[in-house]
């Protein structure tokens, strides 16, 4: 119709079209999403301005995101969750580092369940083979009892110190694509799970995951050849971030891309813990496939301390009682308190600083989760290892769990929680 026409229409036709348009706009386009903050943490937080003010006036430059769910139980001891929310978005990229590594033991755990083969357990020596460039064999570990690798020692030198090789050596058992397939299926839709750590391995070499096999007293109990992922767990778009990183020595002076880069969003980080610690509370598509000693096994090496550590011989005198504890100790080299357990994994590279931590007093009774994640990189450059975790990130996380700690000891409950099944017995 020409601009300027002057046939008329009747106001009923119009506000029909419009009301038409409105549904589909509202149904065909997805509406941005917005940060999640609830009041009660923001005021929390702004209680103690000598803490958190520097974090708050500027959110964005930290890029702090954080999750804390209080636990009130009933008569039965059944659970119930209250959940508060500061800048939480799922879509907001963070690198999650060696958080990625908890799905791991649990998927790995989930998969020896699975395939349900007489004799074959988490004890049982796993030896890792190589097939393509790249790839690495492990026949033995000098650190395990028995000198050989297996699911449930990869699993503790992960849990206890947050070894990178146990990870990939994981990641290799599992698979890339039943790995994000799983999270996927389980409803952690907001994960990505796509290469090894530490390793200078190519995008399209991590879609490869090794041969492995079980072996025990000689007889092969079972045996995978080598995987290759059909799918592509790249981002689909670019993901930029800083200004400038280093590569080699040359520092490159533009953003960094983290679209081949794992991610592992806050929330699905936060309900996975929740999975672990309180299995009956979620819903069935979200549990892993773990037996009542797998959940046992998890809760004893998520909490124990090094010093209290058997094997590996060397974590009892290489670290420091709140090393991979950073909510409530931060980088405290002090005796951490017995009656307080943080069942948790930490993460820290790139800049950005993790915890995802379910923290017990038997003491007092208290028992809370707690998640979170900063950002440490002033210069804005990657890879150049000025990053102010001592000064920004390790203060952040101890003040943060203190603050929820203080709250939770303050705070009106129903009655004195059971929390036995978490009181387990650990190494020494």
């Amino acid at each position: 119709m020409a601009p300027h026409s002057r046939q008329t229409f009747s106001a009923l036709p119009l506000l029909t079209l419009f009301f038409c348009l409105s549904l589909y706009m509202a149904f065909s386009t997805p509406a941005a999403a917005q940060p999640q903050t609830d009041q009660f943490l923001e005021k929390l937080l702004r209680k103690y301005p000598e803490r958190f003010d520097k974090i708050l006036a500027d959110p964005a430059k930290y890029d702090v995101q954080i999750l804390y769910t209080k636990i009130d139980r009933n008569r039965k001891n059944e659970p119930s969750f209250t959940t508060y929310r500061y800048q939480v978005d799922p879509n907001r990229y963070f690198y999650p580092a060696s958080t990625v590594k908890l799905p791991a033991v649990l998927l790995a755990l989930e998969k020896l369940n699975k395939l349900n083969v007489p004799g074959l357990d988490k004890y049982t020596p796993m030896l890792t083979e190589a097939a393509r460039p790249e790839q690495t064999a492990a026949m033995e570990d000098t650190t395990a009892e028995n000198g050989l690798p297996s699911v449930a020692h990869y699993a503790r030198k992960i849990l206890l110190v947050s070894d990178n090789d146990a990870f990939n050596r994981l990641y290799e058992f599992v698979g890339q694509e039943a790995f994000n397939d799983s999270m996927q299926a389980k409803g952690y839709t907001h994960t990505r799970i796509s290469h090894r750590l530490q390793l200078p391995m190519s995008t399209e070499n991590n879609r490869y995951t090794n041969p492995v096999k079980f072996v025990k007293d000689g007889e092969v109990l079972y045996e995978q050849p080598m995987m290759q992922s059909s799918k592509s767990y790249t981002a689909t778009a670019p993901i930029l971030r800083g200004k400038a990183y280093v590569q080699g020595e040359t520092q490159v002076n533009e953003p960094f891309d983290f679209k081949e880069k794992n991610y592992f969003a806050l929330e699905d980080q936060h309900e996975l813990l929740k999975a672990i610690m309180f299995p009956e509370s979620v819903e069935p598509r979200r549990r892993f496939n773990l037996k009542e000693d797998d959940y046992e096994f998890m809760y004893r090496y998520m909490s124990q301390l090094p010093i209290e550590t058997s094997y590996p011989e060397h974590y009892a005198e290489d670290y420091y009682d709140s090393y991979c504890k950073f909510l409530l100790f931060g980088a405290s080299k002090r005796r951490a308190p017995r009656h307080i357990r943080s069942f948790n994994k930490v993460g820290d590279a790139y800049g950005y600083l993790l915890d995802n931590a379910y923290i017990v007093d038997f003491e007092r009774g208290i028992e809370f989760m707690l998640t979170a994640v900063i950002y440490c990189n002033e210069n804005q450059i990657f890879n150049d290892d000025h990053y102010e975790y001592e000064s920004v990130g390790f203060p952040f996380m101890a003040d943060l769990g203190k603050t929820i700690f203080e709250y939770e000891v303050q705070r009106k409950r129903r009655g004195r929680p059971d929390l036995s099944r978490y009181e387990v017995e650990y190494d020494k």
